[in-house]
């Protein structure tokens, strides 16, 4: 087989050593702050923006906008001090706000000294459930962990400083592989931005079926396979998109589903429901530099199987018992 359960740090006899880790509530205060950090940077954006326009002369406004570009370009340093102590608060806060817990299959089988590929899904409006999972939450064992996340994150000014700060990096091949080889784990969310033009209202989507990359990717590194689900996220926005083909020709053409979503008040902030992240075995996948399509088709097969196994045997625990999930 192209990848097994990974046993090698834990005793075969023994069965798995399920975890699970749960958010605590804080202040509100700190906790909204937290918040509006982390998620509010566009709509910040958006009205600094329209504000400019409106209420400051044309050359002022156009200034404004040119701070906006340098926020865009200007280097950031992921491992400022201050930028992880900032990171950390809104993790602390932003887990007890839904709340968010992580429930993990076999805790066992993580061992800090290996580097693993994180196949989270869905994506819905933001895979927000991520936090569960980094570094700085400390939920897991692991000591380095990296989101990967649309190119586009790191080009939105205020967005890209916090969202670096707090373990993000671009999805693109040569990134990946580099964090891989200096020993870092990887979440990455397969169906990735162009998954929200195929959200259902009532069932989950999972944008799988022909994203085949970080499969790859993990094989030529030889690093482990994790399936990571998160119910209950997206029901944390209202979400609305049109049904007009020009649309649906328009996402198709841009990849990406431009989509109106709001929270509490119609602001940012999302809706207070609990988010259940729930982690499976990893898989040990065999090394090879140069797998062939159906090598990699494979494994893929294989990781979307694992993914729905995950989905069916813990939907029933977290109350969603009658949640379906569609793989396409």
């Amino acid at each position: 087989m192209a990848f097994e359960a990974d046993d090698r740090f834990s005793d075969r006899q023994s069965p798995p050593i399920p975890a699970e880790f749960k958010g605590s509530p804080g202040s509100i205060l700190h906790t909204l702050l937290a918040l509006v950090l982390w998620l509010g940077s566009v709509h910040f954006n958006f009205v600094v923006v329209l504000l400019s326009f409106i209420l400051l002369p044309l050359q002022k406004a156009l200034g404004v906008i040119g701070l906006l570009l340098i926020f865009m370009v200007i280097p950031i340093d992921d491992r400022s001090k201050w930028g992880r102590k900032l990171s950390r608060y809104i993790c602390k806060h932003a887990v007890g706000y839904f709340p968010v817990s992580l429930y993990v299959e076999d805790i066992k089988a993580f061992d800090p000294n290996e580097a693993y590929v994180f196949g989270y899904e869905p994506h819905s409006v933001w895979p927000i459930g991520v936090v569960a999972l980094a570094d700085l939450t400390g939920f897991m064992p692991l000591p380095k962990i990296k989101v990967l996340a649309s190119t586009a994150v790191f080009y939105t000014p205020f967005m890209r400083h916090v969202w670096s700060w707090l373990g993000l990096s671009p999805a693109t091949r040569n990134n990946f592989s580099s964090l891989l080889s200096s020993g870092c784990s990887c979440i990455i969310v397969p169906g990735g931005v162009q998954e929200a033009f195929y959200m259902e209202h009532g069932s989950e989507i999972a944008f799988i079926q022909k994203r085949k990359g970080f499969v790859r990717i993990a094989m030529q590194m030889g690093n482990p396979l994790v399936p990571v689900f998160c119910f209950g996220q997206s029901d944390v926005y209202k979400w609305w998109k049109p049904s007009w083909k020009l649309y649906r020709d328009f996402s198709r053409a841009i990849k990406f589903a431009p989509i109106i979503f709001w929270g509490v008040l119609g602001s940012p902030l999302p809706f207070r429901n609990p988010l259940h992240v729930v982690v499976g075995r990893p898989f040990v996948v065999n090394k090879n530099p140069q797998p062939t399509v159906e090598e990699v088709d494979e494994v893929h097969a294989q990781f979307v199987e694992a993914l729905k196994d995950l989905f069916e045997r813990h939907k029933a625990r977290v109350g969603c018992a009658d949640l379906k999930l569609r793989i396409l």
